[in-house]
């Protein structure tokens, strides 16, 4: 595993720990299906947002004398 040119070690995103980037690790990014499983449940929760930056529907956007 370690010889594969491929392959390099990188940071979990979870966990911090090293986790080896390649194709002997069918987790990758991630170390193990732990931590692969502990990301998905934070997106699935929406603890991880990215902003919207657009206005409600209830508010104008823009030049108002456009709309």
């Amino acid at each position: 595993m370690a010889s594969d040119p491929s392959a390099r070690w990188v940071t979990c995103p979870t966990c911090k720990g090293k986790s080896l980037y390649g194709p002997g690790n069918a987790f990758r990014p991630f170390c193990s299906e732990r931590c692969k499983n502990l990301d998905f449940g934070a997106w699935a929760s929406e603890s991880f947002a990215v902003p919207d930056p657009t206005p409600p529907d209830d508010q104008p956007f823009g030049d108002p004398r456009l709309q």
